[in-house]
């Protein structure tokens, strides 16, 4: 018998540039909006509206480009819309004023919507159930890992040229990864040569969750855990949008940092994030197992999680040393990304062979949130010239968080029978057995 040919890996690496990419491309301009805002003449309030116009437009179309990777498959729609995000990264050197900044974000904001929903919808297809979670640790270990490295990449290359040709260069690299990946890559493992027959039996039938699918919106719409995985992701988002938006700008002016002090401690909510991921991943089926239930293991991650994130919110206002305030703010970036694998491994699980959708539905939560905080935390300071406010308000909505999770159902499928959907009690799971599905019986 041959080995498993593990061809499964390379789909994850090309996630993993992809994430990195796209944090990239959406961060840098958090580290560059002070030249950006003396070179266009824009007040806090015009820079807000700028911030939330990729939020906007990210959240509007995540449901779209889902849907679209559900009926067409990822590759096309990934390729596509990498292409698409880079060209108005470049086209970010263009802008004249606010309005025309604002309308490139929202253009590049539209790109962007379809990459982790199709990343998601590409795992469905590839991917055994036992490795999806884990997938998506890493997936997003590697988007928060390339945000938080943004701001040092940023710094270095502005010292060099201005913030325009800057973001001429990072538009390349997304041009490259489509070209690259259009070649290489297949909807489904049986239509790639270098895939072999034990590992297809490894990752089993999938076939069903490639593209070509018309979308239960009913089913969506009449769901409770649905809802409460929008909500929960919504609140979750809240609060996190302030690391890629206002950190940058918070700690020079309320913590009274340097610039090159503040470009290196901006990463570091990202890259405490990103451990988060990785940790949720691995330890997440780790709990499951220990409980006997997909439900349980990812409804205590993610409880801890954004519990974790509002009381580490709270205490950096407490705290008068600037550098522990940064370390209080990174750990509630680290207890926020706890929840990260749970939510995206629920729309594997839960959307089956509409995970795009679902994803796409999900993250147009999320983003609906980051459209919505850069606006309220740039007016607020404007009017008030307190930046605590924001941290009480993101803790509060967190709580929010924690009582969705401890009621959603994070693993019964949509397209489940009508008895499973009533939803008996789930067989119990002993010792280090992989887990399977949990619809009930």
């Amino acid at each position: 018998m041959n080995k498993p040919s593990n061809v499964r890996y390379k789909v994850i690496w090309f996630a993993i540039g992809l994430a990195i990419i796209t944090y990239i491309d959406r961060v840098c301009i958090a580290q560059a909006a002070p030249q950006i805002s003396s070179d266009l003449s824009l007040s806090k309030s015009d820079l807000g509206w700028v911030l939330a116009a990729f939020a906007w437009s990210y959240a509007l179309f995540e449901i779209p480009m889902g849907w679209l990777g559900d009926r067409k498959g990822p590759r096309k729609v990934l390729t596509g819309i990498t292409a698409w995000w880079s060209v108005f990264t470049m086209a970010h050197g263009l802008a004249w004023n606010a309005a025309s900044l604002a309308s490139i974000r929202f253009l590049f904001g539209i790109g962007e919507a379809g990459a982790f929903p199709n990343l998601t919808k590409a795992f469905s297809s590839w991917l055994p159930r036992p490795e999806r979670v884990r997938a998506q640790g890493i997936l997003w270990m590697a988007a928060r890992w390339g945000g938080a490295f943004t701001p040092a990449l940023v710094f270095y290359f502005l010292q060099r040229m201005d913030w325009r040709t800057a973001f001429a260069f990072f538009g390349v690299i997304g041009l490259v990864w489509a070209v690259i990946f259009y070649w290489w890559f297949r909807d489904e493992p049986r239509q790639h040569s270098s895939v072999n027959a034990e590992e297809l039996t490894i990752i089993g039938d999938t076939h069903s969750n490639a593209g070509g699918h018309s979308v239960p919106w009913g089913r969506f719409a009449s769901s409770g855990s649905v809802w409460l995985l929008w909500l929960s992701y919504f609140c979750v988002s809240y609060g996190w949008y302030f690391y890629i938006t206002w950190l940058p700008t918070y700690l020079r002016e309320a913590r009274k940092m340097e610039l090159t002090q503040s470009a290196i401690l901006a990463g570091l909510p990202l890259f405490l994030g990103g451990i988060g991921c990785m940790f949720s991943g691995v330890a997440t089926p780790w709990l499951s197992r220990l409980f006997g239930s997909e439900r349980k293991g990812r409804r205590l991650m993610a409880i801890v999680g954004v519990l974790g994130a509002a009381f580490f919110l709270f205490l950096s206002t407490k705290l008068n040393d600037p550098i522990w305030a940064v370390i209080a703010i990174g750990m509630a970036s680290f207890s926020n990304d706890l929840a990260m694998p749970p939510a995206w491994g629920a729309c594997m699980d839960v959307g089956g062979r509409f995970a795009g959708t679902l994803s796409g539905s999900m993250n147009m939560m999320g983003n609906l949130a980051g459209g919505v905080a850069p606006v309220v935390i740039g007016m607020l300071v404007e009017r008030t010239g307190n930046w605590d406010m924001t941290f009480y308000i993101s803790a509060s909505v967190y709580l929010i968080a924690a009582v969705c999770w401890a009621i959603l159902d994070p693993v019964t499928p949509l397209d489940s029978e009508p008895a499973e959907e009533v939803g008996v009690r789930e067989p119990r799971l002993h010792g280090p057995r992989k887990l399977h599905g949990e619809a009930s019986a």
